[in-house]
């Protein structure tokens, strides 16, 4: 056998893990700068998924669910963040999380809601992996507490 062959490869992200990447990317975006919907989408379809900019090149990702995403958390919004907000602890206001935490928990909500199609599992993790990719102290666990939660409220079913 090749040395080559039992090297473990190096594990690239899948297309849907990429659009979800750019779409807490694209909340965020929106969050801070007021951009709208239709623009913030516009640019990342024509600019950055799958392309180059300033250098650093963005992850080939699934557009259609990148777009199902950002849209779905704009239009759901009124529903998604009474739900985060209770699932934090009694002192924190959804208004004082960082905007990247609340773009991530936002996305992840959404896709617990609207996507039963893929595992709760997946979801979690995707969206933990996420915010480990953002952050390296207690907004993780803090990720993986709140669509935990949620899940088991909205899906019955704890990530597993």
């Amino acid at each position: 056998m090749n040395d080559d062959k039992t090297e473990r490869p190096v594990k690239t992200a899948n297309q849907r893990g990429a659009a979800r990447l750019a779409a807490v990317q694209a909340l965020y975006q929106m969050d801070v700068g007021g951009t709208g919907v239709l623009e913030i989408v516009a640019e990342y379809e024509a600019h950055r998924l799958g392309q180059e900019l300033d250098g650093a090149t963005y992850l080939k990702a699934d557009a259609a669910w990148f777009r199902s995403i950002v849209s779905g958390v704009v239009r759901d919004q009124v529903r998604l963040d009474p739900l985060i907000a209770a699932a934090l602890q009694d002192d924190w206001a959804l208004s004082r999380l960082d905007s990247t935490v609340r773009a991530i928990l936002r996305a992840g909500v959404f896709e617990l809601l609207d996507r039963k199609d893929v595992p709760v599992a997946v979801i979690v993790t995707e969206y933990v992996e996420i915010a480990r990719a953002f952050f390296d102290d207690d907004e993780p666990k803090l990720v993986n507490a709140v669509l935990d939660r949620i899940a088991k409220q909205v899906r019955g079913e704890a990530k597993k």
